[in-house]
């Protein structure tokens, strides 16, 4: 191995979608960044028209392992989320068995580790085997190797409102963070589909938008009663927007996240029973969309986040009330952010890097590994190169790592193409193919 197997001289690249510049990459580290920039015997990469990204981090993904490997495990979701451009994971805890105790929790971690596409923090259950009856082990989860910061029982609604208030009081010693799927039970058994005129015209029980923003409402109010910091997962409704607003107002530690399919789909989506949109919360209206792009914009929701779900073949292709929730996410993510928001003119390339970089790692805690950091002189060297002005091309979900295809936008044409992804100065991602 020479010398300088370790560098890079990224030429020509847009950082933050400004003006051409060189990034000099030495060791697993930034050395410089500016016009013109030498390196003998450096491995150039030719990145005229890209923008340079700090590498993006998701608060929201379902790596199934330990348990469900038929849908995905760590390797082949953290593959998905180098070609997406992401280069660390938060994995939610709803696995087979549940990340309710260190063991599992450092199981999760470790197999990120061996993979090495990205870095995978675990997210630990708030509840006993997410039933939502016991707190979990959370110290013991902070204490362990993947040193946990962020508890979910991400799937399941912390409906108790003691139980969610010891939970905010526990990781506040900490600095953790709660994060929360708003979803009232009693409000929403047998839902199927946002209730509304989709959903009545289907005949599909409806999901109504009061049961998010009912223990959004409720679980801002115990966020500042405790003084605990909070997190709401996948924000979906206008009202939802006006609650988190409100709050942020206050000076609450208050935090929220979207995910690209509730900034791009509508419940019209399912007109033809199509269970690919089936998904929890459900896809809504219009002027939910509108909204939650709108809150985006302006900080309201602070992040975008995947909510990647992936689930086998058998459990999507099953008549609608039978089949599961989710889609998957991580390699369209970014694409589907520069149609909603950028091309919009809605956000900003600096804009981008904010919600999916820089706050969503300093929710999670993993701007402590260095993500989510700015692209500078002596910054660690997690970054991505998008190429924003490749022509629409048609999602084809066969093509995606995942092992899972239940992609919402497969045969959707959506801008944009990441080009190469840099986990510690190392390319996992290089002319849109994983580099090992």
């Amino acid at each position: 191995m020479s010398d300088n197997s370790n560098v890079y001289l990224i030429r020509g690249a847009r950082v933050l979608g400004g003006d051409p510049g060189d990034i000099l990459i030495r060791n697993g580290v930034i050395e410089a960044v500016g016009p013109d920039l030498e390196a003998g015997g450096a491995q150039k990469i030719d990145a005229a028209g890209l923008i340079a990204l700090p590498g993006l981090v998701d608060l929201h993904t379902h790596l199934r392992e330990p348990g469900r490997e038929d849908a995905e495990t760590v390797e082949t979701g953290t593959r998905a989320a180098a070609l997406g451009g992401f280069t660390a994971v938060h994995a939610m805890a709803n696995t087979e068995p549940v990340a309710d105790t260190a063991g599992v929790v450092e199981q999760v971690w470790r197999l990120g580790q061996q993979a090495g596409y990205a870095d995978v923090r675990p997210v630990g259950a708030v509840t006993v085997g997410i039933a939502g009856k016991n707190l979990a082990e959370l110290g013991a989860m902070t204490d362990s190797a993947a040193h946990v910061t962020m508890f979910s029982d991400d799937g399941h609604c912390v409906s108790d409102p003691l139980l969610m208030r010891r939970a905010l009081e526990y990781v506040k010693a900490f600095g953790g963070v709660i994060a929360q799927h708003a979803q009232e039970p009693r409000l929403t058994e047998g839902a199927q589909l946002n209730e509304g005129e989709v959903a009545s015209r289907l005949g599909l029980a409806g999901w109504p938008a009061a049961a998010e923003e009912a223990i959004i409402a409720r679980d801002c109010l115990l966020a500042a009663h405790t003084g605990s910091r909070l997190h709401v997962c996948h924000v979906s409704t206008a009202g939802s927007v006006e609650i988190i607003r409100w709050a942020k107002s206050k000076g609450w530690q208050v935090t929220a996240e979207v995910t690209p399919h509730h900034l791009f789909l509508t419940d019209e989506r399912a007109e033809n029973y199509d269970t690919v949109f089936k998904v929890n919360p459900p896809l809504r209206t219009r002027q939910d969309v509108e909204a939650v792009r709108e809150g985006l914009a302006d900080g309201t929701i602070d992040a975008v986040a995947t909510d990647h779900a992936p689930h086998p073949v058998e459990a999507k292709e099953a008549e609608w009330a039978e089949a599961a929730m989710g889609m998957t996410g991580l390699e369209t993510a970014l694409r589907v952010v520069q149609e909603a928001m950028v091309d919009t003119g809605l956000l900003d390339w600096a804009g981008v890097a904010d919600r999916m970089s820089v706050r969503p790692a300093r929710i999670g805690g993993s701007e402590k590994l260095g993500h989510g950091v700015s692209i500078a002189e002596g910054a660690p060297a997690n970054l991505m190169l998008y190429d924003a002005s490749a022509g629409s091309e048609a999602v084809d979900p066969k093509t995606h790592a995942s092992k899972s295809r239940n992609s919402p936008f497969a045969g959707l044409p959506l801008p944009g193409r990441v080009y190469a992804t840099f986990l510690r100065g190392v390319p996992t991602v290089l002319d849109g193919k994983v580099t090992k």
